[in-house]
């Protein structure tokens, strides 16, 4: 489970987010590429845009489910 007082400091505001122990496998890149970037230093992904549509909402979800470190968390 991630961990929101971990969360990578590049994520956008919002109830979705990527903590630090994400192991760059790029798994959620695949299913959200429109939400999640690389940070600035390539060493791990974060929120770069917070979901507002059903489909956004279903790719961050299929991203967090996919994501093998369980780095991707949802407060909302």
């Amino acid at each position: 489970m991630a961990d929101k007082l971990s969360k990578q400091s590049e994520n956008a505001p919002g109830p979705w987010y990527v903590d630090t122990s994400c192991a760059l496998c790029r798994l959620c890149l695949e299913e959200a590429p429109a939400l999640l970037a690389y940070n600035r230093d390539e060493s791990a992904v974060h929120f770069s845009e917070q979901p507002e549509t059903q489909e956004e909402m279903a790719a961050a979800q299929r991203a967090l489910d996919a994501c093998p470190t369980l780095a991707i968390g949802n407060d909302g």
